[in-house]
């Protein structure tokens, strides 16, 4: 299961989430797209279930959701946002 770091705090907005990673201040914000992602994640939802949903709600082809997903996950990856998985 995806998990934010404990220092690392999140806040919806209007158009989406801000991401605010309490070590060193950084900000990222997430579109709607991205918010609704990373919140599926969050609540349990794999990758492939997401992109079902995409799909489904969205004018996206599987593939193209299918690799904005995996994206998103690797730019939170590297940006530390992330919990290393037990």
């Amino acid at each position: 299961m995806t998990q934010l770091r404990t220092d690392v705090a999140s806040c919806p907005t209007e158009d989406g989430m801000v991401l605010l990673d309490e070590r060193n201040g950084r900000y990222w914000q997430l579109n709607a797209t991205g918010a609704t992602v990373l919140q599926a994640l969050l609540d349990g939802a794999t990758p492939e279930q997401i992109t079902d949903q995409l799909v489904a709600a969205r004018p996206f082809t599987r593939d193209r959701a299918a690799a904005d997903i995996a994206t998103l996950l690797d730019h939170l990856n590297r940006a530390g946002l992330l919990a290393s998985a037990p």
